[in-house]
């Protein structure tokens, strides 16, 4: 059951790691410095939506998935 356990919060590390590589764009050293867009809010829609909503759901399923983890492991 460990097996399991490992091996499917593994593939959702991956997945997740996948998901948000997939999500930047436009990251260039003066953005992450707070040069580029400021205070332009901007609406996600269509594909970057989706992406988003699927980040926050595989990271909620990890944290879920590593509790359980560490309660049957003990």
């Amino acid at each position: 059951m460990k097996t399991y356990l490992y091996l499917a919060q593994i593939i959702i590390a991956i997945a997740l790691s996948v998901l948000v590589l997939l999500q930047t764009r436009d990251t260039g050293l003066g953005n992450m410095f707070g040069g580029g867009d400021m205070g332009v809010y901007k609406t996600r829609r269509g594909v970057e939506k989706t992406l988003f909503n699927a980040t926050i759901g595989l990271g909620t399923v990890f944290m879920l998935l590593a509790v359980v983890t560490v309660v049957l492991t003990r």
